[in-house]
């Protein structure tokens, strides 16, 4: 039987929340040695595939602690990490199709 801590829960819940927050606002900000060709379609591909890593990082941690090779706390941080991945990822699929939408309605 495995006894969790809440408290350590949380607090690795919050650590893990606050380096994606941290990684989410250096993506979104431009780096001075960023090159300067990149355009709109290379960041979004960027934060799709660096989403795309990270859900896989989940699963894959989630079987991991399903045949004991990893500790609950890691699978509760990679769990945490994927769903607040999925979640920046719906909001962005749904600004996607309003900015869409907000085309189509434009007058010619």
């Amino acid at each position: 039987m495995v006894e969790i801590n809440s408290m350590s829960v949380a607090t690795g819940g919050v650590r893990s929340a606050y380096r994606s927050a941290q990684d989410l606002s250096a993506a979104a900000l431009p780096a001075k040695d960023a090159p300067q060709g990149a355009s709109f379609a290379d960041m979004v591909r960027n934060a799709a595939q660096d989403a795309v890593t990270t859900i896989r990082d989940g699963d894959m941690a989630a079987q991991r602690g399903l045949n004991g090779e990893i500790g609950t706390q890691q699978v509760v941080e990679a769990t945490l990490a994927l769903e607040s991945t999925v979640k920046t990822v719906v909001a962005m699929r749904d600004k996607f199709v309003e900015a869409y939408q907000e085309v189509l309605r434009m007058p010619i």
